[in-house]
């Protein structure tokens, strides 16, 4: 079944998302991979198989590897960033998409204004019509 043209945002947008998280985050690369891994178990964002080491993690931040980044690295780098008080945003469109379909895959929301509002106050202007779109792509697949 082929990507919808958002997914498709939300996956090139995944090394992005990864390589901001490597960057930003404090420690080695092989303890930032264990946080992202250990953040998803505790926090019930995904289960790795496996926890990955800063080459992976390294490699999940090339765009070439957009197909390859597991979702729970995706959906926890998003938790994480979103915490941060640096207060770090999206750098690019798909970036932003990727964010905003994490945020919906991590939280439960009644209606797009909903998710729009429980947003980090800086991210609200940035990642508005994002969410929007992430929010008409879920509900797309509802339908199905």
């Amino acid at each position: 079944m082929p990507q919808s043209g958002f997914y498709a945002k939300v996956r090139q947008g995944m090394p992005a998302l990864i390589d901001q998280w490597r960057h930003l985050g404090r420690g080695e690369p092989d303890r930032l991979a264990l946080i992202l891994a250990e953040t998803a178990r505790v926090a019930k964002l995904g289960d790795p198989d496996t926890t990955p080491d800063g080459e992976i993690l390294a490699a999940w931040s090339r765009p070439e590897s957009s197909d390859a980044i597991p979702l729970w690295a995706a959906r926890t780098a998003t938790f994480l960033l979103m915490q941060m008080p640096a207060r770090p945003v999206p750098q690019s469109d798909e970036e932003a998409c990727t964010w905003a379909y994490c945020w919906l895959r991590n939280r439960s929301f009644d209606d797009v204004e909903a998710a729009r509002m429980a947003l980090p106050r800086h991210l609200r202007d940035v990642l508005t019509h994002a969410v929007g779109a992430a929010w008409a792509d879920r509900q797309g697949l509802r339908l199905v």
